[in-house]
């Protein structure tokens, strides 16, 4: 119930926070490009359970594909890339932690193209509601300058960036504290604003033991 009652006050306060920019960020989008202001997509839950995850567009209309997003990313607008940098298009998720679909703090809710990655060592990932914040929103703030060229980005996040973030949440939420979420909660705002080096330390994920791309032979494609 704690947690809860901080989930509710944290997105209650962000709202607030965000509410002078919310119509300015609605007009840039809908004269930088055609289409619906926001942008929906089921999720995977606590438990698997699946729920509709909101954030502002920054794809251009009928855009398709990858489920991925890359550095340079041609499927993106102008508004859309300064959305990315500064994860202002995250802040309708705000209104799915208002409704119990996700946490301020916990595992990033995963896109259903990579559901069966949660097969075997990894799905007590799921046993967290998935939120805003965590460890792997600071350590992957940038992850899409870590894919590789020539490289099949979708086998690349299943072989090497799904395990490393797989790992970080099983290292911190089965012994999370409230007062260590707030922690990260003030981390991801430094991450935003480039501080703490969030690339390099992602690198520093991908490069110990468990993280190396070895690692997909051991479970199912």
């Amino acid at each position: 119930m704690p947690r809860r009652i901080f989930d509710i006050a944290m997105a209650l306060t962000g709202f607030i926070v965000f509410l002078p920019i919310l119509i300015p960020v609605v007009i840039a989008i809908r004269l930088d490009s055609s289409g619906p202001i926001l942008f929906s997509q089921d999720r995977l839950g606590q438990n698997g359970r699946l729920f509709r995850l909101y954030k502002f567009r920054k794809f251009r209309q009928g855009c398709h594909g990858r489920a991925v997003t890359l550095k340079g990313d041609d499927r993106m607008t102008r508004v859309g890339r300064f959305l990315e940098r500064t994860k202002i298009d995250e802040v309708p998720q705000l209104w799915n932690v208002l409704r119990g679909d996700m946490a301020v703090v916990g595992p990033r809710p995963e896109t259903l193209d990579f559901a069966d990655c949660f097969d075997g060592p990894f799905a007590a990932v799921l046993d967290h509601r998935p939120g805003i914040f965590g460890p792997n929103q600071v350590y992957f703030r940038n992850e899409c300058r870590l894919y590789p060229e020539n490289v099949d980005p979708h086998a690349f996040y299943r072989a090497v960036l799904f395990p490393a973030k797989a790992r970080a949440d099983l290292e911190y939420f089965p012994h999370r504290r409230l007062d260590q979420d707030i922690v990260w909660v003030v981390r991801g705002v430094l991450a935003v604003l480039g501080i703490g080096l969030p690339v390099e330390q992602a690198l520093d994920r991908l490069r110990a033991p468990q993280a190396r791309p070895s690692d997909r032979e051991r479970r199912p494609e």
